[in-house]
């Protein structure tokens, strides 16, 4: 998929916040990237897998430099 997340400003002052940003921002990669691979996986189709799986782990690891950049910016 390469649909992007749509994002906006949230405004992360303590643990709770941040906790209640990372499991929505977690419920959004999963309803995007996994369809992709669970369809691959029920396939068994092992290529796809490889690609899903890859989509899913950038989308995270943009989510996550997304907060990393946003803490710098203070």
């Amino acid at each position: 998929m390469t649909d992007e997340v749509a994002t906006e400003a949230v405004s992360i002052a303590n643990r709770t916040d941040f906790a209640n940003w990372a499991i929505e921002r977690a419920r959004a990669i999963v309803v995007q990237q996994g369809g992709d691979l669970a369809l691959a996986a029920r396939d068994m189709n092992e290529p796809a897998i490889a690609e899903a799986g890859n989509a899913l782990g950038q989308a995270i690891t943009e989510a996550l430099l997304e907060v990393f950049d946003g803490l710098l910016e203070e």
